[in-house]
């Protein structure tokens, strides 16, 4: 007798294979080359049951980021009540992803794809801890008396974000100085 494969254990495997897929293509061939033919073909299934599951590329590229297929990791901002030292270890965590050729292509297409679709921008952020993370950190540090009560705790973390980010979308080195630089300027103690 044959083994009948039921629906569940099929749409299952299907959704890996596809996730599986996106992750490898985009990591290959980057956002501006992925397209969802290109995906159904790699993961040996229809195009119709990508469009099933995920209504774009971008939808596709939050799940993949939501499960740790692309940027396995989660770059956590700790808060021992030393915010120069914490941020300190958050941006080597931050410079080993971006200065990595792999991770460097790979946060270009995720840019890409956030631009395209908002939901990857968000999960994005969140991932590189730099969305509410830096923010709650940074008013951690205003009721510590680390910084001075006006800080805006908002900005200091897109523009310290928006440091990594530019060179990285501009093709040019991560100077960790001159980061740490910025970050002595923009953190500067309360008083």
């Amino acid at each position: 007798m044959s083994e009948h494969r039921n629906g569940p254990v099929r749409s299952a495997a299907a959704r890996d294979a596809i996730l599986d897929a996106t992750a490898r293509l985009l990591a290959k061939q980057g956002y501006d080359n992925l397209t969802m033919e290109g995906i159904a073909k790699e993961a040996g299934v229809g195009k119709q049951t990508i469009y099933r599951w995920w209504p774009s590329r971008g939808a596709l590229i939050t799940d993949c980021m939501s499960e740790g297929r692309l940027m396995p990791i989660e770059i956590e901002i700790p808060d021992t009540g030393h915010l120069r030292a914490d941020l300190n270890v958050w941006l080597e965590s931050v410079i080993a992803v971006v200065s990595d050729p792999g991770g460097a292509a790979l946060l270009r297409s995720l840019v890409a794809a956030a631009a395209e679709d908002g939901a990857v921008g968000d999960r994005l952020a969140e991932m590189l801890g730099m969305d509410q993370a830096l923010s709650l950190r940074f008013a951690s540090a205003v009721r510590m008396d680390q910084l001075s009560e006006d800080a805006p705790v908002d900005l200091l973390g897109l523009a310290i974000v928006g440091a990594i980010i530019v060179p990285v979308l501009a093709r040019r080195p991560i100077s960790p100085d001159e980061l740490r630089r910025l970050l002595d300027h923009l953190v500067r103690p309360a008083g």
